[in-house]
């Protein structure tokens, strides 16, 4: 593929951002996923290429909506053939993040439209046991 030479090579990782969980956990989540799939496609010469320059490997890490979100990318990959790892939570049995193998960025960012880089800002907002607000039921 000639668009490895023109494209930097990396690595998507989709993690779910109405999950009400610690930033670290969905982090936990985007980890199994990149992982899971490097090791699916490690003999990819692409992943190869990857795992070759470990001090400069580039990843882009997106936030999904909500399950159905992550779904219909899952979907969406599919249909393109794109090879990708969608990671489902144990023992809920339930997807939380996806990562794609690593490929030319130029040849699959065009699927993620629509998508928005994780922020500090998706971080659920945890509201401490000293706080004055008032709770009602």
């Amino acid at each position: 593929m000639n668009s490895t030479r023109m494209s930097t090579i990396v690595q998507y990782i989709v993690v779910r951002r109405d999950l009400n969980w610690p930033l670290g956990a969905l982090i936990g989540q985007g980890c199994h996923a990149s992982v899971a799939a490097t090791h699916l496609w490690h003999g990819h010469e692409h992943t190869q290429a990857y795992l070759k320059d470990l001090d400069n490997m580039h990843k882009v890490v997106l936030g999904a909506k909500s399950e159905e979100h992550l779904n219909k990318l899952a979907k969406k990959l599919e249909n393109n053939n794109i090879d990708f790892k969608l990671w489902m939570e144990q023992p809920e049995n339930y997807p939380t993040a996806l990562a794609l193998r690593p490929y030319p960025k130029d040849d699959v960012k065009k699927l993620f439209k629509g998508f928005n880089l994780l922020s500090k800002q998706d971080e659920p907002k945890i509201v401490s046991e000293t706080s004055t607000e008032t709770k009602t039921d």
